[in-house]
């Protein structure tokens, strides 16, 4: 029986290092995958999946409107397809979360997740809402903050290096995000102290 796998973590933590390390090991051993990723960020039509230490692979994109369990059915009607591999699957839908769902209960097709868990204001996005929700296995990515500690939030820096405390969940524009525990994000999101 596939299963619905959901890995996730702050900025940083070795995601699509993951990711792409997995696909290869089926690959290695002569399985078929489907790689996809979001569109949002891509600047060409053509996909792929990069590491900060240097890897990558091609991927399908998606966007919002697409129909991942259609374009799935599609794929394995062409062939053997062994497991399918998602990355940036904060960005999923609601929807798409349950399409995955579907592939690995009606195609028996494994699918893995790969997402942050929450934004930088501290709340969850719709794809990993979903997916914390219904996923069959939850894994957590883990990486640290500056004090030493697990790292669970992420910070939005703005030009001048300040922190953004407001701002559409999905920014579009280039960012820098700094991944720090939750003691050290309340303090520079201005949470704590509290207010009087």
């Amino acid at each position: 029986m596939a299963k619905l796998y959901f890995s996730y973590a702050a900025m940083n933590a070795g995601k699509s290092t993951l990711l792409l390390q997995a696909a290869y090991n089926y690959r290695e051993r002569g399985m078929e995958v489907l790689l996809l990723t979001s569109s949002l960020y891509k600047d060409e039509a053509d996909g792929h999946i990069s590491s900060r230490i240097g890897i990558h692979a091609d991927a399908t994109l998606y966007s919002k409107e697409t129909d991942l369990f259609g374009l799935i059915q599609e794929q394995q009607a062409k062939g053997r397809l062994d497991a399918i591999f998602v990355d940036e699957a904060q960005f999923l839908t609601k929807e798409q979360a349950w399409q995955l769902a579907r592939v690995a209960d009606h195609l028996n097709v494994p699918v893995l997740a790969y997402g942050l868990r929450t934004d930088f204001q501290g709340e969850l996005f719709e794809g990993s809402a979903a997916l914390l929700a219904i996923a069959d296995s939850l894994r957590e990515a883990r990486t640290i903050c500056e004090c030493g500690r697990k790292a669970t939030m992420v910070v939005r820096l703005g030009p001048e290096g300040q922190v953004l405390t407001e701002g559409q969940q999905i920014s579009i524009a280039k960012a820098t995000y700094v991944s720090l525990c939750r003691r050290h994000w309340e303090e520079r999101m201005g949470r704590f102290p509290p207010p009087a």
